[in-house]
């Protein structure tokens, strides 16, 4: 019988810091809630952007209309797609922003810069990070992205195989779909193919 994973007591630790962080407090519309799913034993990461008011309501990432599109293009139901054991979700930013100028506001900045790569050091079975939209684009690909999110997704085995950068699959972007077929026909297949080798779903 094996024990619990060397590490897993230190992403506790930190993952009771992290839902006690109030860095953001003053610029938020609610109390913070950080939402995020990881343990110390994924192989695949789901960064997003930031929660939306039903994530925050519920304590579920993706749990609205972008999640179902995300798991459509993943093919994996939501038993598979919450196993933290396997898949970790955490977003750049990991309370709810509240409402922009058009949809939500961006994913407060302090964020990922504060904690990403403390979580990061304490995953150490991650073999692939899906980079969802522009902002965890932005933030693990930096300079090396292309000028626009559809040139960085159509350049996505350039970032390989530790990155692959998606769009968001929020209903706001079916125009984007729909003016770029080629993600769902040719990066779609290979997302899904990865993804299921390195979780272990048939």
């Amino acid at each position: 019988m094996t024990g619990p994973r060397p590490g897993a007591a230190a992403l506790d630790r930190l993952l009771a810091r992290v839902r006690d962080c109030r860095v953001c407090a003053a610029h938020l519309p609610h109390p913070p809630r950080p939402v995020l799913h990881v343990s110390a034993t994924a192989k695949v990461m789901i960064v997003g952007q930031a929660p939306g008011v039903r994530v925050h309501e519920t304590g579920i990432s993706f749990n609205d209309p972008s999640g179902d599109t995300l798991r459509a293009w993943l093919g994996l139901g939501r038993e598979a797609f919450y196993d933290e054991t396997r898949i970790a979700i955490a977003a750049t930013g990991f309370c709810y922003p509240g409402k922009g100028r058009s949809g939500d506001a961006a994913p407060r900045p302090e964020c990922a810069p504060l904690w990403h790569a403390d979580l990061r050091a304490l995953m150490p079975d991650l073999a692939l990070t899906l980079l969802v939209g522009a902002y965890a684009q932005a933030h693990y690909l930096g300079a090396a992205r292309e000028k626009t999110l559809a040139a960085t997704v159509r350049n996505w085995r350039a970032y390989g195989p530790q990155f692959l950068p998606i769009p968001h699959p929020s209903p706001r972007n079916k125009l984007w779909l729909k003016r770029n077929p080629w993600f769902e026909a040719d990066v779609v297949p290979e997302l899904r193919t990865r993804v299921h080798r390195l979780i272990g779903v048939p």
